[in-house]
């Protein structure tokens, strides 16, 4: 007969069967087992679980019985309750609850301590999850095993609380587990959303473990390597005042992140705080320390330091001397630096390739690019080091910078012949020197040969190639470029659309640019400052000043405008266009909106006063400036100087000067040119061409702004042989802008000029007129054409220079035909070819060895009303010499006495060299005492032409005796070889060999 289980057995049967352990495990608890008996369930007729019976004592009969069950059961029932909710429904233990059952927490931590984890795992799935209070309660029972501490914390639902990481950072750090350590707080650093300090919390759980100290260290160390500073700092801090002491290699993370940030203040006291808790340097320190000594208070402070901790015994390490050796090689001084890696073997260090790099960095910095690739051919002989593409890469980047392509092609196929790749930074660089320089063929070459080596171009690649094609106008190709990169799997970025948006404003191309600005808007790509203020730039220099100033209030309101750069750009617009009392209130308006003005905001402002000569409002600004710690600079002077000229007030410009010089400030090319233009106003000739001697003697170029000065000053005067004489002294190819590249671009140039000239027409024609000229000097004649034809479609008005330089550029070529079609020409639009035209005329057919034409037109000049000059009858003598005529021209000299043109030292050397070249030593001495006797001084040219004819004949006495004259009159070589090719119809190359050269201006 079945019984029906009462349900005392029951509660008892539920809970052996959620307590007991699995049949298979090790763990037992004491439970008494008895001899089973089957039941049959009432309803299948199979055997149930046998019920083990319970011993009760004998008081407790029938329904007392019950009674008491009962009232346990209550007790019992309430936490196998919850555990059954937990199991079977969505509520869960409350924290307070989970806490409190000391049952489960101690079969958790039993199961952790016996490193049964997946047991643990599965107790905690079928119970309850695992909640902060257990999770914390847990760790506190297990903190003496890192291990079972570890696997608790894994088996979290979600991140652990900020007490739970503390709790087991403390743990590992116990048992120096640094690995694990670091990882938590990696993790913890790098959680989205930043989590809050974690400090407070580790300073509660040290109290409550008593241990352990390193935790606070391996905080330190993890908070400065991932550039949390503040957390860092305030962890070194409070650390101290619980008495603990960081150690060495966490102070030196966090003195190198702060260093790297720029932070050099907190360096220093970071340094003084740590010697102060008794935490001694070690040789990275030094090194550290090293480097922010050059950044903060010069590379003498760095080398005394490094002396200072060798004196107390720290060892200093090859690092610390890199920091000094780059110290120097960053203020200019690489000569000190090579002296410290001189020193490095008496130190007991050997250098590295980092040490020869840093040597070549510096050369290059100094503009001394072979004396850096001469490192790399030390580097080369050391057997022990081997070059590496860093070194080279240094020196290809210096080429490249100062424009020298071949140079940096040759080195790039070295590093190749040495076995080293060229990888993408050095193709970058390449590519990026061949864009500047306007070489866009060559540019795409190495694009080509970069992916046949198996270097995938980036977007640096491709937007360097961009900007070059905008630099040229060419934007068919930048946006061939653009279709390039997508295609290659790279996204348009805003890189890419300044550089479009910068190429349509060169060309002037406002509209244009002002639809990729709305595609890119479009498109979703936000405008950074670059591209606002591209834009707001090219709308100023467009003349457009409303537009851009509209832009700017727009940007403005969207947070993108507030910086000093774009406030710069907009009071600078705002001065160029005369608004003065505008961009005023914008610096207002800049300090009320907490955007520091700088010192190009003040020297803007002090420039647009100096241009409109109000010199008064100039000053005051300037003694602003000065009151708020800015130093004044070069250019701030050049704007002084320029606006005493405009003002009328030249007698204070030596004061400008003496102040100049009181602060150390030497003057530069811009200097000279302020003053060269302003004594050329002020019509003192004399001084204008004393200061340009001066900055010759100091190795400054004179500018295309200085040349134009000089020779506007001489069209005014009405000098025109003069003015081309001081061109052809004057003009080189540097003055002209984008020279070097293949194809000249007139846009590019027309930029420059306008710039230059300051929206004088005057100075704009003048300086077109100079570079119409130079580049027929340099024999780029169909650039010179092309220029000129596509300046007279714009409107420009050639004057009698401009043709004159064309047609003696044409003469010199051997292009006669259009050297005379360009003379028509003048004539037709009601110009006059001068002397210049015709002597060019003259040159250009003895020169192609049509002496009788030459002769004719020179026949014919009188009658033009027009009279010759010395380089007229020079050019002539010259060719009647040099064909053998001495007779006719002993006549033409002659005649040109007879005409009042007196003969120069030119017309005596030219006789004298064709006398002596027929053998007629003695006429030609007789010539040479004629010549002095008319007051005309022998040049070195004279003699040196007369020894040559001496030394033919074998006469040493007659020699010696020129070469005595030659020492009296001080006609040594070395005095007068810069003016030889300026002055004498030939010159002596270094082998001594006679070079016929230009004789005229």
């Amino acid at each position: 007969m079945n019984r029906r289980p009462n349900i005392v057995s029951l509660v008892y049967q539920s809970l052996v069967g959620l307590y007991a352990p699995n049949q298979n495990s090790p763990l037992r608890f004491p439970i008494r087992r008895r001899r089973r008996r089957h039941h049959t369930a009432p309803s299948t007729g199979r055997p149930t679980t046998p019920i083990p019976p319970m011993r009760l004592p004998q008081c407790i009969t029938g329904q007392h019985m019950h009674q008491r069950c009962r009232r346990r059961l209550r007790l019992r029932l309430r936490p196998l309750y919850f555990l059954r909710r937990g199991i079977h429904s969505n509520s869960v233990l409350t924290p307070a609850d989970a806490a409190t059952d000391a049952t489960l927490l101690g079969r958790l931590t039993r199961l952790l301590l016996l490193h049964r984890f997946s047991a643990a795992a599965r107790l905690l799935s079928s119970a309850v999850p695992l909640t902060p209070a257990l999770l914390h309660a847990a760790l506190s029972r297990v903190r003496l095993d890192p291990d079972a501490a570890l696997h608790l914390f894994r088996l979290a639902p979600s991140r652990p609380s900020l007490l739970a990481h503390a709790q087991l950072l403390h743990i590992l750090a116990r048992t120096r587990r640094s690995a694990d350590a670091r990882a938590l707080l990696t993790s913890l650093l790098s959680a989205q959303p930043p989590a809050p300090p974690l400090f407070p919390h580790l300073v509660k759980v040290y109290k409550d473990f008593t241990f352990s100290a390193a935790s606070f260290d391996l905080l330190l160390r993890a908070l400065a390597n991932a550039g949390h500073l503040d957390g860092a700092l305030q962890v070194f801090d409070e650390m101290t005042k619980l008495g603990c002491r960081p150690t060495v290699r966490s102070c030196n993370s966090m003195l190198n992140k702060l260093t790297e940030a720029g932070d050099l203040g907190t360096v220093m006291s970071v340094f003084e705080q740590m010697q102060r808790a008794g935490t001694l340097p070690d040789e990275f320190t030094v090194a550290i320390m090293a480097k922010a000594y050059c950044r903060d208070r010069g590379v003498a402070h760095a080398v005394d330091f490094v002396e200072e901790m060798k004196k107390m015994g720290v060892k200093v390490n090859l690092v610390a001397y890199h920091a000094v050796m780059n110290g120097y090689c960053e203020v200019g001084r690489t000569k000190d630096a090579r002296r410290v890696f001189e020193s490095l073997p008496s130190r007991g260090l050997s250098p590295n390739v980092v040490t020869y790099t840093l040597l070549v960095k510096g050369y290059c910095k100094e503009d001394k690019v072979e004396e850096a690739e001469g490192i790399i051919r030390e580097i080369m002989k050391n057997k022990q080091i081997a070059v590496d593409e860093v070194a080279y890469g240094a020196v290809i980047n210096g080429y490249c910078q100062r424009g020298r392509m071949e140079d940096a092609a040759r080195l790039q196929n070295e590093m190749t012949n040495v076995g080293l790749q060229v990888n993408l930074l050095v193709y970058n660089t390449v590519i990026n020197g061949y864009c500047k320089l306007g070489r866009m063929v060559e540019a795409h070459e190495v694009l080509h040969d970069m992916e046949n080596a198996g270097v995938r171009p980036d977007p640096y690649s491709y937007n360097n190639l961009v900007d070059g094609y905008c630099r040229k106008g060419l934007m068919s190709n930048a946006f061939e470029i653009c279709d390039t990169m997508v295609r290659n799997g790279f996204a348009v970025t805003i890189v890419t659309y300044n550089a479009l948006l910068k190429g349509f404003f060169l060309l002037g191309s406002i509209d244009d640019a002002l639809k990729l600005w709305f595609l890119m808007l479009k498109r979703g790509i936000a405008p950074d400052e670059i591209s606002c203020s591209t834009m707001i730039d090219g709308f100023f220099k467009a003349g457009k000043t409303q537009k851009a100033l509209n832009l700017w209030k727009e940007t403005f309101a969207r947070g993108l405008a507030k910086n000093t750069t774009t406030f710069n750009m907009v009071i600078n617009g705002l001065c160029n266009n005369g608004r003065l009392h505008e961009a005023e209130e914008l610096l207002g308006c800049m300090k009320e909106w907490r955007c520091s003005p700088d010192i190009i905001t003040y020297r803007t402002i002090v420039s647009g006063y100096c241009k409109t000569a109000d010199m008064d409002r100039a000053n005051r600004f300037i003694h602003e400036m000065k009151s708020l710690g800015f130093t004044p600079s070069i250019e701030l002077f050049n704007s002084l100087i320029t606006g005493l000229f405009i003002a009328k007030q030249c007698g204070k410009v030596n004061d400008i000067l003496f102040e100049m010089s009181k602060r150390g400030l030497s003057p530069n090319t811009v200097t000279y040119g302020a003053l060269i233009a302003g004594w050329c106003k002020e019509g003192d000739l004399q001084k204008a061409y004393n200061l340009y001697l001066e900055m010759a003697r100091k190795g400054l170029t004179p500018n295309l702004f200085i040349c134009s000065s000089l020779v506007s000053w001489f069209y005014r005067k009405g000098k025109v042989d003069e003015a081309n004489m001081v061109l052809q002294k004057l003009v080189k190819s540097d003055m002209i802008p984008d020279i070097s590249a293949t194809r000249l671009e007139t846009g590019k140039i027309a930029n420059v000029l306008d710039t230059v000239a300051g929206g004088n027409h005057h100075s704009a024609k003048i300086m077109w007129n100079i570079v119409i000229f130079g580049l027929c000097k340099l024999a780029r004649i169909e650039d010179a054409k092309n220029l000129f034809a596509d300046l007279k479609s714009k409107g420009f008005v050639a004057d009698t220079f401009t043709y004159s330089s064309l047609i003696h550029g044409c003469s010199t070529s051997g292009f006669l035909d259009v050297a005379f079609g360009l003379r028509d020409e003048m004539l037709s639009v009601g110009l006059t070819p001068n002397i210049v035209t015709y002597n060019s005329l003259i040159y250009g057919l003895c020169k192609s060895g049509e002496l009788s034409r030459a002769v004719n037109l020179f026949k014919k000049l009188q009658s033009k009303g027009i009279s010759p000059n010395a380089i007229t009858y020079n050019t002539l003598i010259d060719k009647y010499c040099k064909d053998g005529h001495i007779t006719e021209a002993f006549k033409l000299k002659q005649r040109m006495t007879e005409d009042g043109v007196k003969p120069t030292v030119f017309t005596y050397s030219i006789l004298i060299h064709g006398l002596c070249t027929q053998g007629y030593m003695e006429e030609a001495i007789k010539l040479l005492d004629q010549m002095i006797e008319n007051n005309v001084d022998p040049n070195y040219v004279t003699y040196w032409t007369l020894i040559q004819g001496y030394i033919r004949c074998g006469n040493m006495k007659e020699i010696s005796k020129l070469y005595d004259e030659m020492h009296i009159r001080g006609l040594l070589p070395a005095y007068v070889a810069g003016d030889v090719k300026q002055v004498s119809p030939a010159e002596h190359n270094q082998n001594g060999k006679t070079c016929h050269v230009k004789m005229y201006g």
